[in-house]
């Protein structure tokens, strides 16, 4: 297991969605979660797809 966190500005809500399914959103636009590698890979192609012209860190 490993700490994720991912800052979010400027995206769809279907994204933050998604997010907040995986990980706990301590404040707006910021998540953070203790998963695995493949769960974190999956989120990461998630957010690659559905970021449109938002920004994630």
């Amino acid at each position: 297991m490993s700490m994720l966190v991912v800052v979010t500005e400027n995206v769809p809500p279907r994204l933050r969605g998604r997010l907040a399914v995986w990980l706990l959103e301590i404040r707006a636009g910021v998540y953070v979660g203790d998963v695995s590698t493949k769960i974190r890979e999956m989120i990461w192609q998630q957010v690659s797809v559905l970021a449109d012209e938002g920004n994630v860190v």
